[in-house]
């Protein structure tokens, strides 16, 4: 009896001094996780870390880190640990906080299940999903807000969790707590530094004098850049319209969206645009809200939209930023330095405008200049030539030399045409009927540039703005601007011409450009309109394929005779 009792006593001394044991080793096991969590500052390698070592730390098969998002009610990410990157796609799109996970949300306490499938939250398992039945879920604090939570299934022994396994999770989750803040406050110490760097970049290029466009895309490359987004582009109001046009995209088929237009009305810019200030989704892809206009967000996900203006009415612009699906959403610490490169853009289109204006008053005041030697010099000078000539035409005998002087005094006089024509057209702004024909043309060639991504070439001869009567010229600016749309959205072209001649009794304006085509039988509505322009003026429309690729297209319209009124 005293031998047993002996062995007894042994026997339980051994099994005390291996739970002291695993005490200890669980306990350095506990600390070594938080000195691991802890030595990182990058976010998402503290997060990964967190999840990592909650799993190793009670032997769970599976584990999880789901962050919630802005709305308080579902989780924008979800980081997953045991499950292999096939398993991943076979089940699908990532948990938004529903049934047991949503349980944590909205009553943040630690929940120890035996059986998942047997609580009233439990909504079961998607399609391709691994089967699962113990749970131990622990939510995260980072100073006074739930940031996420911790997901442990199935410990590997088949045990159950155990007050002990929810003790050693939820003394990890303080420390994740504090990893998370100082890793969040890190990245928003880093993220102010980029912030600097860019405005000082941006102010820069504004002070040299570099281009609207140039500027504009340095501040959509630094906002991607800096804010991890996989798409930035700048839409700025179409004049007299209810829509935007993609001026200039980078990233993300930047390509492609560069000169889409869309609706202000049921898009993400649309509304930062109307409101004036900031709008962000969670999810740009599937917002319902926002699926108004041309379909161009497959593969994205959070998004903002952020006016480049100070007020609704002084918006210029909106630059749009959106991540990829499955990243975080932007948050209100983001939002506070992007409304400042917000007002940088819009100070570069703000200076970029007064450049232009006084470039404009510049070349207005130049072409008073030319118009007023023009007239008091040149053809002052020509007329009294020609005056000359027809005087000593009647003195000549010899046929063939009257004849010939009469040539040049006909030539002198259309040379008078055509530098009147000039000068009106230099002089149009100050006659109180608005712009010529040629300034139109060129000014609406200009600005194509903006949704064709490169400037076009421009050709023009003839008086375009004394034999073009008004009702044709409105049919001609018409016809090009339908043909500079149809390049911009269709041709996928590199290079556009664009060709404007008045002569012997008909207008004509030629485009060609190098891009895809139009394939035979495919006339757009675009083309129909042009064809019903010409016809109605008793014109024509010819489109050619040339043999080197591309399109050209021929719109021609008979002019009246004699001067237009």
């Amino acid at each position: 009896m005293p031998q047993l009792r002996l062995d007894e006593l042994l026997e339980e001394l051994q099994a005390r001094i291996n739970a002291a044991r695993g005490t200890r080793d669980r306990v350095h096991s506990l600390l070594e996780a938080v000195v691991s969590v802890g030595r990182e500052l990058d976010l998402p390698q503290v997060l990964r870390r967190i999840v990592e070592a909650a799993a190793l730390l009670v032997d769970a098969q599976y584990g999880a880190l789901g962050v919630i998002g802005p709305d308080g009610r579902t989780l924008s990410q979800f980081l997953t640990v045991g499950l292999g990157s096939e398993e991943i796609a076979g089940i699908g799109p990532l948990p938004a906080g529903h049934g047991i996970l949503g349980e944590l949300i909205r009553h943040p306490e630690p929940l120890r299940l035996t059986d998942l499938g047997s609580h009233p939250a439990s909504y079961g398992f998607p399609a391709h999903h691994p089967p699962m039945k113990t749970f131990l879920g622990v939510p995260i604090r980072v100073r006074d807000e739930i940031f996420g939570n911790l997901y442990l299934t199935d410990k590997r022994d088949g045990q159950d969790f155990d007050a002990e396994d929810e003790s050693v999770i939820s003394t990890l989750s303080v420390a994740a707590g504090v990893a998370i803040d100082n890793a969040r406050l890190y990245e928003a110490s880093q993220r102010q530094q980029h912030w600097l760097r860019a405005n000082a970049e941006i102010t820069r290029s504004l002070l040299s004098g570099s281009p609207r466009l140039e500027v504009l895309e340095l501040i959509a490359r630094r906002a991607a850049e800096i804010t991890g987004a996989a798409l930035a582009d700048v839409s700025v109001p179409v004049t007299g319209t209810d829509e935007l046009v993609v001026e200039l995209a980078v990233g993300t088929d930047g390509d492609t969206r560069r000169g889409l237009v869309v609706p202000v009305d049921g898009t993400l810019s649309g509304a930062a645009y109307q409101a004036g200030a900031p709008v962000t989704t969670a999810g740009l892809a599937g917002d319902d809200r926002y699926a108004a206009g041309p379909r161009r967000f497959d593969g994205l996900g959070p998004a903002v939209a952020v006016p480049l203006g100070t007020e609704a009415k002084d918006t210029r612009g909106v630059l749009l930023l959106a991540r990829r699906q499955g990243e975080p959403v932007f948050t209100d610490g983001e939002l506070e330095p992007l409304l400042a490169f917000a007002g940088q853009a819009a100070l570069a289109l703000e200076l970029a405008q007064r450049r232009s204006d006084a470039e404009q008053l510049a070349l207005l005041e130049d072409r008073d200049r030319i118009a007023r030697d023009l007239h008091d010099l040149a053809i002052q000078r020509l007329f009294a030539t020609g005056m000359t000539l027809q005087s000593a035409a009647r003195l000549i005998d010899h046929e063939g030399a009257a004849e010939r002087v009469g040539r040049a005094v006909g030539d002198l006089d259309e040379t008078i045409k055509i530098i009147r024509s000039t000068i009106f057209g230099l002089c149009s702004r100050e006659e109180g009927t608005g712009p010529g024909l040629r300034a139109r043309v060129a000014r609406a060639v200009g600005e194509a540039a903006t949704t064709l991504g490169f400037p076009p070439r421009l050709s023009m001869e003839g008086l375009l703005d004394t034999d073009v009567p008004p009702r044709v010229a409105d049919h001609v600016m018409a016809a090009l601007t339908e043909v500079l749309s149809n390049a911009a959205r269709h041709a996928r072209a590199t290079r556009v011409e664009i060709s404007l001649k008045a002569a012997s009794g008909e207008v004509v304006l030629t485009a060609a450009d190098d891009g895809r085509g139009i394939p035979a039988g495919g006339r757009r509505s675009g083309l129909r309109n042009l064809d019903e322009r010409a016809r109605a003026l008793g014109g024509s429309l010819e489109i050619e394929r040339p043999a080197g690729g591309g399109s050209r297209l021929v719109w021609r319209a008979p002019l009246p005779p004699g001067p237009a009124g």
